[in-house]
């Protein structure tokens, strides 16, 4: 089993050195020292479809990852043609929120805006198939923000929510998210770079 110490690393790291790992090793152990780390790594084994065990011990989380055999050709073009479908189906859009304002200027308009915006947008024929939410963005996602109801509408449409988990901690609200589900900076990019078009706000 090939064996990975994460701990310490900044996040997209152990995601990425773990993705690297079990494109040449069936069964990857990783150690990681923060619950953001263990939660994006489980995640990861559930995108890869790993079977996964996880131990807590006093020097770490001890994360293993097994995979089955080789990938499943005839299975991987399937779910390629349906993601195409959820993408057509919701228009192919993906907006990437820096920021919890929109404009620059007037704070207190700049919510404003951002709060008519997010509206408009559950407004569309066809909502937006991602959002995600970086930096200040975050606080759209959390206790406290106007943009909670609408968020709900767009997820119930279909858009998948996300925000960013090293934004939430560095904020310290990750226990005041509401909506949408936390990732990490690896997934964030190929969000971002899988959109047929992508909007930065």
């Amino acid at each position: 089993m090939k064996e990975i110490d994460a701990r310490g690393l900044a996040c997209p790291q152990p995601v990425i050195l773990t993705k690297k790992a079990l494109d040449e090793n069936k069964n990857v152990m990783v150690i990681v020292d923060n619950d953001t780390a263990k939660a994006n790594l489980i995640k990861l084994a559930k995108k890869m479809k790993c079977e996964v065990a996880v131990k807590d011990e006093n020097d770490g989380t001890k994360i293993s990852l097994y995979r089955e055999g080789g990938e499943n050709e005839e299975e991987k073009v399937n779910i390629e043609l349906t993601n195409e479908e959820d993408s057509i189906a919701t228009g192919g859009m993906v907006y990437v929120f820096g920021k919890n304002t929109l404009g620059s200027g007037s704070e207190e308009l700049g919510r404003l805006l951002m709060k008519g915006f997010i509206y408009t947008l559950t407004e569309m024929d066809l909502p937006p198939s991602k959002v995600t939410f970086l930096n200040s963005g975050v606080y759209l996602t959390c206790e406290g923000s106007e943009a909670i109801d609408d968020l709900k509408i767009l997820e119930a449409k279909g858009t998948e929510i996300i925000s960013c988990g090293t934004c939430l901690d560095y904020f310290e609200i990750s226990d005041k998210l509401l909506i949408g589900e936390v990732s990490n900076m690896y997934d964030i990019v190929e969000v971002i770079a899988s959109g047929k078009n992508t909007v930065m706000i």
